[in-house]
């Protein structure tokens, strides 16, 4: 059975929700980050860079939530999770690497600058200019879903399991209040049985 080392609310929940659809049977492992449990050493024996998720499955041990949904999308092909044309391939990638380089990194900075760093460390003047990039950003993608259903083509694929907790993300910073499109999608996309908790869920559970 595949193991999957993570906890809630952290990217975790993309893999969750690709195993979820696909209908996966796996065993999570809880790893505590505010314990350092990603610093021990068979932790880093898994991931170097000491980061969740990591995905193992048999003797494969992979990294980067991105890459774990690519991974299971096409070991697992009958879900038709990756289009079959090489154009609408390029296209899925396309908006996964966008959503992975340009609007999580400023989400990232805000948040290191809210409540990762100690007080001292944090730069408020960081997190007006991060919030003012992300906002551009989710321009692009709120005119590029305007009049579509899914990211690209007309079906699922990993690219709106990716974007789905990357928006839950900016919704939770309140980044999404000029993106009406995007809350639609968004919703559209948590009505699904398979998703996982949102953000906000996940964060009200590990306070309860």
């Amino acid at each position: 059975m595949m193991k999957l080392y993570g906890t809630p609310p952290t990217r975790v929940l993309r893999v969750i929700w690709l195993l979820n659809e696909l209908g996966l049977e796996y065993e999570q492992v809880p790893v505590d980050l505010m314990q350092g449990e990603h610093l021990q050493p068979d932790f880093l024996g898994l991931n170097p860079a000491a980061k969740v998720p990591v995905l193992v499955d048999g003797n494969q041990v992979i990294t980067e939530s991105a890459a774990i949904q690519l991974y299971l999308a096409e070991k697992y092909p009958q879900a038709g999770f990756i289009p079959s044309a090489v154009e609408e391939r390029a296209q899925m990638y396309r908006w996964i690497f966008f959503l992975m380089t340009e609007i999580e990194p400023p989400l990232w900075r805000i948040a290191r600058h809210t409540f990762i760093y100690p007080e001292e460390k944090r730069l408020p003047q960081d997190v007006d200019q991060a919030r003012e990039e992300c906002r551009e950003m989710l321009t692009v993608l709120e005119r590029h879903m305007q009049e579509r259903e899914y990211l690209v083509g007309d079906r699922l694929s990993v690219a709106d399991f990716n974007a789905a907790y990357t928006l839950d993300w900016a919704n939770e910073e309140n980044l999404l209040d000029a993106a009406p499109r995007l809350r639609e999608y968004l919703k559209t996309m948590y009505a699904r049985p398979t998703a996982p908790p949102t953000i906000a869920v996940a964060f009200a559970a590990m306070e309860s």
